[in-house]
């Protein structure tokens, strides 16, 4: 599908996606040599989204397994619908008496019975999960395992024998193998060390906060409706906050949502009053709102009217507290 590193990124761009050259990389390389990719990094920096964005930009079927403590195989790859065969062999008992009419002994009955039952045990009883889906999708497809980290050690074992082989036993029906090899790509948050195995069969990416330039970029993407100015008030303000000492640093999704925020809220500025009323979005614990309360008195916005008054430049000028 990619010729190069630059189709990558223009390809994840028209799926309004910024991909930095290693993530490229890193995505060309699956493509070509179709192992996983594993992808770490803080929470909200758009890991999922990458895998979103992979999908649309091949055009293949995403199909997303979300991982969570207590995971197991049976969740995860399929469920026999026993109460649905049950009552498959209810509505047909006249037909099988028809069947087993001629029959004399119980062998021979036996054996004609078994010439049938492909009908009992065939894939129509089979609720596949979204590892089976992966492996008997008719058309290629990518697999997102979302949060690997939050399933058990024994879970990431047998995710790791899956993805060997792609093929699966399932005792009512047999082997089952993939009709296409899909791409996969897993996310984890790092709540917990993935084994080496894992690692060792997966190209490895690290997605951390980025750069104020490349954060701008996203929001002016994401968020067309919020001024030039006003972004860069906000960017530059979650870039300060992240340097503070916080239960939890704002993410990438939640500047987009404050960013949204203040465009529903019609917020001509960002001063100090639309800061005290809208902070909650960025910062999720009362802690971390208060120790980011110190940065509302110094993060100022120039009145845009008294500069008007004075005929001086009408673009407001802002100031943030000194990098430390």
């Amino acid at each position: 599908m990619f010729n190069n590193i630059s189709d990558v990124k223009s390809a994840l761009a028209a799926q309004q996606y910024i991909a930095t050259d290693e993530i490229a990389t890193v995505i060309f390389l699956a493509d070509k040599l179709q192992k996983p990719v594993l992808v770490e990094g803080p929470a909200g920096v758009g890991k999922t989204e990458l895998g979103k964005a992979w999908a649309a930009a091949v055009r293949r079927e995403l199909i997303r397994m979300q991982c969570y403590e207590g995971l197991d195989e049976t969740k995860a790859l399929y469920e026999w619908e026993y109460a649905k065969q049950m009552l498959y062999t209810q509505l047909l008992r006249d037909k099988l008496q028809d069947v087993l009419r001629d029959t004399k002994t119980l062998g021979q009955a036996a054996d004609r019975l078994a010439e049938e039952e492909d009908v009992f045990f065939s894939k129509r009883f089979l609720l596949p999960r979204p590892l089976l889906r992966a492996i008997l999708a008719d058309n290629p497809s990518l697999l997102l395992v979302d949060e690997i980290d939050r399933a058990d050690a024994e879970f990431e074992a047998f995710l790791l024998e899956v993805l060997s082989d792609f093929q699966v036993s399932v005792p009512e029906l047999g082997t089952l193998k993939a009709k296409h090899m899909p791409l996969v790509i897993l996310t984890s948050n790092n709540t917990r060390e993935l084994s080496e195995a894992l690692k060792r069969r997966c190209l490895y990416l690290f997605i951390d906060y980025p750069t104020s330039e490349a954060e701008l970029r996203i929001v002016k993407m994401k968020v067309p409706d919020l001024t030039p100015q006003m972004a860069q008030q906000a960017v530059e303000l979650v870039q300060r906050l992240r340097k503070l000492d916080l239960k939890k640093h704002p993410s990438v999704s939640e500047t987009l949502d404050w960013a949204r925020a203040l465009v529903m809220l019609n917020a001509k500025n960002i001063d100090e009053k639309t800061l005290e009323n809208t902070l909650t979005v960025l910062l999720k614990h009362e802690h971390d709102v208060q120790r980011a309360q110190r940065l509302l008195s110094e993060f100022n916005v120039s009145e845009e009217d008294k500069e008007d008054d004075r005929g001086a430049s009408a673009s407001p000028r802002h100031k943030l507290p000194p990098k430390k």
